[in-house]
């Protein structure tokens, strides 16, 4: 069973429902996020915003019980993360903690969250163990992990012709995940890993890597990396002539906050891939426009997986009448998702899934507007981007209690 859910602030509400049993006649979300590091961008304040436009959305209480959200930065340390958590749980009376980036946070919490029978929606880190070999019948994945991410950007450049690659992978679950999905996909075609290097989290200066990965001859120079790591890296790239020299970067996890910081004329040509592009249909380019509106940048996959998981949340604990972690998760599973028009799937083992676009960056001369960044290429069905739970290694408990 699973819970999802997001938001920041307090919303006005006034008794709770005759039939319903929600805790403390109140429902409070947790925003945990990086709100000061290498992924603030991507997730951090804008999450924030997310959350709250959801619980608006929603309404502002379900059936007159109150929505709260309060926020937290876990500076993307486990332990931080962990004791932020058991205070929340235990003194705040949190349901749901949501957002979520760096997946060595994520395993601490998820112990935690089995032991509070307490609800995690997943919208920042990326590991696909979250709803593998480590998942739990409280947790919900909602954007895309190394599995997916790897069907699309590997397989369309080894599809082109780019057979030999090394790694740049940043030195946490993620990176070794994302390094081991995209390697998987590299070798099924045919293609080999030459070499690699693992970098810490927060690396500034990549230019020792980075003269390994052109002295390597690679035809590939993949990043394994997030954030702040991954836009360093492709500024400094541009700086020792990697592509002028005819090798190819491929950022395997990149978010549109990361192109804009890079600029088109270093990011022109990368091949990524998303699970959410404002620009892809009615419903993206709607919910963009009042994001921009409070944020002044678009949303990344990351910010509208909040705002997806927090709705569906919601939606879940009022058609259940109830906060209930194992209750929640169980509905949130049952009840179809609403992922700004398109559907989408809770899976038993907690992953959402959805199809994905593989895009290609576009040239400064083709970009109609400031965040007019992607073409798209290919979109990848739902069942083909992510591993089938029969396949995830995921014991899937009968019933969470």
């Amino acid at each position: 069973m699973r819970k999802i859910l997001l938001a920041t602030v307090a919303f006005c509400g006034i008794a709770t429902s005759a039939f319903a049993d929600f805790t403390d006649n109140k429902v409070v979300i947790g925003v945990l996020g990086d709100q000061s590091g290498v992924v603030a961008d991507v997730g951090g304040q804008g999450s924030i915003i997310a959350a709250r436009m959801a619980v608006e959305d929603f309404g502002g209480s379900i059936d007159g019980t109150p929505i709260e959200i309060i926020t937290a930065d876990h500076q993307n340390k486990p332990d931080v993360g962990s004791a932020i958590a058991r205070e929340w749980f235990d003194r705040k009376g949190v349901d749901v903690i949501v957002d979520l980036p760096h997946s060595g946070v994520v395993f601490s919490l998820m112990a935690i969250a089995n032991e509070k029978k307490k609800s995690l929606e997943i919208s920042g880190a990326a590991s696909v163990d979250i709803t593998g070999a480590q998942c739990s019948p409280y947790v919900t994945h909602w954007t895309d992990d190394t599995y997916a991410l790897a069907q699309g950007t590997a397989a369309a450049l080894a599809d082109q012709g780019f057979k030999s690659w090394y790694f740049l992978t940043a030195d946490y679950a993620f990176g070794h995940d994302l390094e081991k999905d995209a390697t998987r996909v590299v070798e099924a075609r045919g293609g080999q890993v030459v070499g690699g290097a693992r970098h810490p989290l927060g690396t500034a200066d990549f230019s020792a890597l980075l003269l390994r990965a052109r002295s390597s001859k690679a035809q590939v120079v993949a990043l394994a990396s997030a954030g702040a790591d991954t836009v360093n890296a492709i500024k400094q790239a541009g700086q020792f002539g990697i592509t002028r020299g005819g090798q190819k970067v491929a950022a395997l996890h990149t978010f549109i906050t990361d192109i804009n910081s890079v600029g088109l004329e270093a990011a022109q040509g990368l091949i990524v891939t998303e699970g959410f592009y404002w620009d892809e249909t009615d419903g993206t380019r709607a919910f963009a426009k009042r994001f921009f509106e409070k944020h002044n940048r678009m949303p990344t996959r990351e910010q509208a997986g909040v705002y997806t998981g927090v709705l569906h949340y919601l939606k879940a604990a009022k058609s259940a009448h109830s906060d209930d972690a194992a209750i929640v998760n169980a509905e949130m599973r049952r009840l179809p998702v609403d992922r700004f028009g398109k559907p989408a799937t809770v899976e038993e083992n907690g992953r959402v899934t959805y199809d994905l676009g593989v895009y290609r960056v576009k040239a400064p001369s083709e970009s109609r507007n400031p965040w007019d960044l992607y073409e798209k290429l290919a979109t990848i069905p739902a069942d083909k981007a992510f591993k089938p739970v029969a396949e995830s290694g995921c014991a899937i408990p009968a019933k969470a209690q």
